[in-house]
């Protein structure tokens, strides 16, 4: 019986308002501790952006204040500081863009390669995952389901294990202390392969069948059918995969020994350790922590719908 035809025989009744208010609040009520979290998350963030903006009394205050009295982007570029300006200011500490003086281009040289690799590893491990997806299920490739499990299985192995192996080959192969070093290494991504393995299987193989028929190649099916109806699940792998890389610090920190190769996580660290010397120096950390926050805000507002749906289809099934 449809709906309409219940509503006809007076066997469906609208709510009664009380009733909807008292759900509505029913509902608010329960979003009461999501608001709560949500502030706790957000009361970090808060703290970096004032801090970043604050001056070094300021910073040393006590009580802290939440909110910048004197805005101020000394943290920032200070023309006064000491061994700077015509007349430095005794409790002033150089700006986040005059540190590393012996690196050209200080800070904006780790940010340039931190902004490289990760758009060179998100691009190229797409790439091979979607490769090696297509080979894992859309061709008769031999032992193939061995090479699937031993992927999944990697999966299950704490990355830390692998730190010292895959130092040991880069060393041997003398890839450590360049950007090979950083590239090379981060190009496998299991999970990647396993999401798109997974995303591909609900691919239809009548389409790759039709165009081998047609005489199409197996690089050109890859290239012009399986990339772009794969275009959803790689926007969304990207966001994770360039997430991580713009955060990567351990595996930088143990082959890299030249500043000119540092990337944001790297610098930030220096920053950190420069604290315990000079406690004028946080306002500097809480401006480039901003400085490296802001572009994977930007980038997430930006694709906000592809990061979502990327968790909706991390739920898809064989």
């Amino acid at each position: 019986m449809s709906v309409k035809t219940l509503a006809s025989a007076g066997t469906v009744t609208k709510r009664p308002p009380s009733l909807t208010r008292r759900l509505n609040l029913a509902a608010e009520l329960a979003r009461i501790p999501l608001y709560l979290w949500a502030l706790v998350v957000l009361i970090p963030f808060w703290w970096m952006i004032i801090a970043a903006f604050k001056t070094v009394p300021e910073l040393m205050k006590n009580p802290p204040t939440f909110y910048p009295q004197n805005p101020s982007l000394d943290s920032f570029y200070d023309p006064n500081a000491a061994g700077i300006g015509d007349d430095p200011t005794p409790d002033s500490v150089p700006g986040v863009f005059q540190r590393w003086e012996d690196v050209a281009g200080g800070f904006l040289r780790f940010a340039a390669n931190t902004f490289g690799i990760t758009v060179v590893v998100t691009v190229l491990s797409l790439l091979i995952a979607s490769l090696a997806a297509y080979m894992l299920t859309k061709t008769a490739a031999p032992g193939r389901r061995i090479v699937f499990v031993t992927i999944i299985s990697s999966m299950m192995i704490p990355w830390q294990v692998s730190l010292i192996p895959n130092y040991l080959l880069t060393s041997d192969l003398h890839m450590t202390d360049s950007y090979l070093g950083y590239i090379i290494p981060g190009l496998a991504k299991a999970f990647v392969v396993f999401f798109l393995v997974q995303y591909l299987r609900s691919i239809p193989d009548d389409l790759v069948h039709a165009a081998r028929v047609d005489g199409a190649s197996e690089w050109r099916i890859w290239w012009q059918i399986i990339l772009p109806l794969l275009r959803p699940a790689l926007a969304a792998m990207a966001i994770f995969v360039a997430l991580g890389e713009w955060n990567n610090f351990l595996w930088p920190l143990i082959i890299i020994r030249t500043d000119e190769l540092m990337n944001l996580p790297m610098a930030l660290s220096s920053l950190n350790n420069a604290i315990v010397s000079s406690p004028g120096s946080m306002g500097v950390a809480m401006a480039a922590s901003l400085l490296a926050t802001l572009p994977t805000v930007v980038f997430f507002f930006l694709f906000q719908k592809h990061f979502i749906k990327g968790i909706a289809l991390s739920g898809i099934k064989a």
